[in-house]
């Protein structure tokens, strides 16, 4: 079990059990979409209060499936970080959509835990009810279809749908904002300082046809390694070996060996 995991499941059971014995907790953590510039605490709070004993079961059921594994691939900050990003952005979405309803419930949350996991693992087979299996990708896709049918009339019970909407588009949101820092970290870890990048270009401008078959293949290898893997893949050595064919001048020189 993974220390976020963990913790997330100790403080909804602890506090589904404060919930039973003193219903103060009910009424202090709920979300109220009206009452929200006042209790901006219960965009949070609601999170760890439920409706009953089979809606936590469900939850952290979920949570303790799907979770250990996206945390180990998140790291556990970023798990943290998008797990409550989905259950706020769950209430928010919630509030514009149907701004009567009061929420409670892990869902939102568990929600983006899921959506991480297809992300991820988008292949992987998960058994519904324990015999229909579904691929991960497979369930968010239906799932998001029900809660859409289901959100706008189709017959939705007591269910917030529109907060397990919100869930997945925080963990979307999270998702495409940790990309983009690694991509940005991945451009400068691979950006080339301006005298690699011109001794490269350099070493574009040999002519092949000018090197003596003796040295040919060697130089071609060489280039197409450079192409294919970047220029820290050439050991010292074959570095040497390609200025030998780029004077000072820029033009490729002819050696023989």
């Amino acid at each position: 079990m993974t220390p976020v995991v963990r913790l997330l499941l100790a403080a909804n059971f602890a506090v589904f059990a404060l919930q039973i014995a003193f219903p103060l907790v009910d009424y202090l953590g709920v979300f109220v979409p009206r009452l929200v510039l006042v209790r901006p605490w219960t965009l949070v709070s609601y999170m760890f209060l439920h409706g009953g004993f089979t809606h936590i079961l469900f939850n952290m059921l979920s949570l303790w499936f799907f979770g250990p594994r996206v945390e180990d691939r998140m790291g556990s900050k970023q798990f943290a970080v998008m797990y409550f990003l989905a259950g706020i952005t769950g209430a928010l979405l919630s509030m514009l959509v149907q701004p009567n309803a009061s929420l409670v419930g892990a869902s939102a949350g568990v929600f983006g835990v899921m959506l991480c996991f297809a992300h991820y693992w988008p292949h992987h087979i998960i058994n519904i009810w324990g015999v229909i299996p579904v691929p991960a990708r497979l369930l968010v896709i239906l799932t998001t279809v029900i809660a859409i049918w289901s959100g706008i009339g189709g017959g939705g019970g007591n269910i917030a749908h529109f907060a397990h909407l919100g869930g997945y588009l925080g963990a979307y949101l999270h998702l495409r904002w940790l990309e983009r820092g690694r991509h940005q970290w991945k451009q400068k870890a691979t950006a080339v300082p301006a005298p690699v990048a011109k001794r490269i270009e350099d070493w574009r401008q040999i002519d092949l046809t000018k090197i003596h078959s003796v040295n040919r293949d060697q130089v071609k290898q060489l280039l197409d390694k450079i192409a294919a893997d970047g220029i820290g893949a050439l050991t010292p050595q074959e570095r040497l070996f390609l200025s030998n064919f780029v004077p000072l001048g820029g033009q490729p020189s002819a050696p023989t060996s």
